[in-house]
């Protein structure tokens, strides 16, 4: 006789069925290595970006204790209000407090953004397709000002072009009876022309790895079919450059949007407002919940441009540009253009590269602004021991305690961040190249995108109101005044390039050599660091410089949270320059300089570091 099962029977056998089920999925979930690590780092992702963002958008809606006679009786902190965006939008300070620098910070941008892709990608094509001769000291002559901060050459400007009428003493043009215009000294001119010098080298870091990696078959074909160089060079090379150039206005245009230190020191002092200055300016008066929204509508700006910019890429972004043949087409001759060509590269290179260097240095020497004779010429501002009579008796750099103690500061900061950013940047890399098309994979590309959104200023602001006090009930302590602090947000601020260098290294490592490895009976951690760590290490080394130069000219991110005892170099530049003391901030801004030139070479050298590659190309 079949035994027969009830309803209650089946009903139970299928519960169990279910359980065991989930029970199976979470342990394969789980006991999955790889699994762990997507959700430990989306989880502090969440954590790390999502909710600072999230705080800043509430509590621009949220009444501040310190603006609470203003917002009338009954009001509690904590109340819901729109007054801010009330007063930002639509008071009678709108135009001062958004408006108008709004309006001067995209006229700017734009400015900026075409000057500094055409200079770009004009000096790309040239060191990677003609037959220019000098390409190894061009190569790296071009990349010099992403190593400077832009702010340095705004100082080297005003040497050159400053007025006694503005600027207190003369420039080197003034000194030479030159009467300068003022529109020249200050204000939107010289603040374009200094920040395209600057965000050049974007776009050629860009432009030029997108070239190196194009197919020669492409350009061969175009030639077999009778195009003209001119005409492969527009319907050939240019579409399949395009996603690097946009990427590259994206990344202009953002920066020049969000920047701080040029137009602080041009446009300031003649009242040239642009909406960072604005944000500065309110966050600095404590009126951080304004600040905030200010830093609202930069991030929206952003967001748009990245939106309409990949629309503009939309399928152009699948093209082929690696082939099986794996040759180079022949340079492009310039023929009796050459010497021209060259002489003009030479010529931007003295203006826009050596010449800014050359200017801070040379007034480093000269212990009166503004007189340019032998006998003025003076070691005082780098070792002198302190003249009354100079600047109120403060001694040369190099002779000041606060000088060592802020280069161990900034050394201690740039290569601990550097690390944790770089091998973060790794690991967020490999999980993008190994979660491609995935929905995991591309929730943590998303996520790591958003610190680059938001202003370098407002970003400092946030975390230094989320870790002021214990966090996460207790489990974080309150990081306020300390150089964790300082750690923690310029690891997150530059995830976006990290982990884009990470995605750019990971790429290039075959999944199948896990596989081997697995089949081998390696697990995920024994593969992970036998396998992928070691074929990573170049990248790994690119990554660390990248991460390394932008730290070390860091000024706008961290200006809010350093402490007497925690100052860096670029603060200290900037406290200089702000009590009108030039020559002691240029000595700071030239030893920066030499820093990031000498680890640059020594990367370069034994680690093969290549920030071009870095950037994605």
């Amino acid at each position: 006789m079949n035994a027969t099962y009830t309803s209650p029977q089946l009903a139970a056998e299928e519960e169990f069925s279910q359980a065991r089920k989930i029970k199976n999925a979470v342990k394969s979930l789980f006991g999955n290595p790889y699994n762990v690590i997507v959700m430990v780092t989306i989880l502090l992702l969440v954590y790390l970006i999502v909710v600072p963002l999230i705080d800043m958008v509430s509590t621009t809606f949220e009444a501040a204790q310190r603006d609470l006679r203003r917002l009338g009786t009954g009001v509690e902190v904590g109340d819901f209000t729109l007054f801010y965006w009330n007063r930002l939008l639509f008071s009678d300070v709108s135009s001062a407090l958004l408006y108008k620098p709004m309006l001067n910070s995209l006229c700017i941008a734009l400015t900026v953004s075409v000057l500094s892709i055409v200079l770009g990608s004009a000096t790309a094509w040239l060191l990677v397709r003609s037959d220019l001769p000098g390409k190894k000291f061009f190569s790296l002559a071009i990349i010099i000002p992403y190593m400077l901060p832009s702010w340095c050459k705004s100082m080297a400007w005003m040497t050159v072009f400053k007025t006694p009428r503005i600027g207190g003493n003369m420039g080197f043009l003034a000194a030479l009876g030159v009467n300068v215009p003022e529109w020249l000294a200050y204000g939107p001119i010289p603040i374009v022309l200094v920040l395209t010098m600057h965000y050049y080298a974007y776009a050629y870091l860009l432009v030029s790895a997108a070239l190196g990696s194009i197919n020669s078959e492409l350009e061969e074909m175009g030639e077999i079919a009778g195009a003209g160089k001119l005409q492969i060079l527009r319907r050939i090379t240019l579409p399949l450059v395009l996603p690097a150039i946009l990427s590259a206005f994206i990344l202009t245009f953002s920066k020049s949007m969000g920047t701080f230190g040029v137009p602080a020191f041009l446009g300031m002092k003649v009242n040239f407002m642009t909406i960072s200055t604005s944000l500065y300016a309110t966050i600095k008066q404590q009126q951080t919940t304004t600040g905030y929204a200010i830093a609202m509508i930069l991030i929206l700006i952003s967001s748009a441009n990245v939106y309409l910019n990949q629309r503009a890429i939309g399928s152009r972004r699948s093209y082929a540009t690696i082939g099986g043949k794996g040759g180079r087409s022949t340079l492009i001759s310039l023929g009796n253009w050459k010497p021209l060509v060259t002489l003009l590269l030479a010529l931007f290179v003295v203006i826009a590269v050596i010449g800014p260097l050359l200017v801070l240095t040379l007034d480093t020497f000269m212990l009166k602004a503004g007189v340019y004779s032998v006998d003025n010429f003076s070691t005082y501002y780098w070792v002198g021991s302190g003249d009354s009579s100079i600047y109120e008796g403060e001694p040369g750099v190099l002779a000041n305690p606060r000088f060592w103690s802020n280069t161990w500061n900034t050394l201690k900061l740039v290569v601990i961040t550097s690390v944790f950013a770089t091998f973060c940047g790794q690991l967020i890399g490999y999980i993008n190249s190994r979660s491609r098309g995935r929905f995991s994979g591309k929730l943590v590309e998303q996520l790591v995108f958003v610190p680059y959104l938001i202003p370098s200023i407002a970003f400092g602001a946030i975390y230094l109101s989320m870790f002021s006090t214990a966090s996460l009930g207790g489990l974080i302590p309150s990081l306020y005044g300390t150089f964790a602090l300082l750690v923690l947000v310029s690891v997150v601020k530059h995830l976006p390039f990290s982990s884009r260098a990470g995605t750019s290294n990971m790429m290039q490592i075959g999944i199948e050599l896990e596989e081997a490895g697995s089949i081998e009976g390696a697990g995920f951690f024994k593969r992970f660091a036998r396998i992928v760590l070691p074929l990573s290490k170049a990248g790994f080394v690119s990554g660390f410089m990248l991460i390394f130069i932008s730290i070390m000219k860091e000024l706008d991110l961290i200006m809010l949270l350093v402490t007497p005892t925690m100052t860096t170099l670029p603060y200290m530049a900037f406290s200089y320059s702000n009590s009108n003391m030039p020559p002691y901030s240029n000595v700071v801004a030239v030893i920066m300089f030499l820093i990031v030139l000498f680890v640059y070479w020594l990367t370069n050298k034994f680690g093969n570091a290549d920030i071009s590659k870095s950037m994605g190309g």
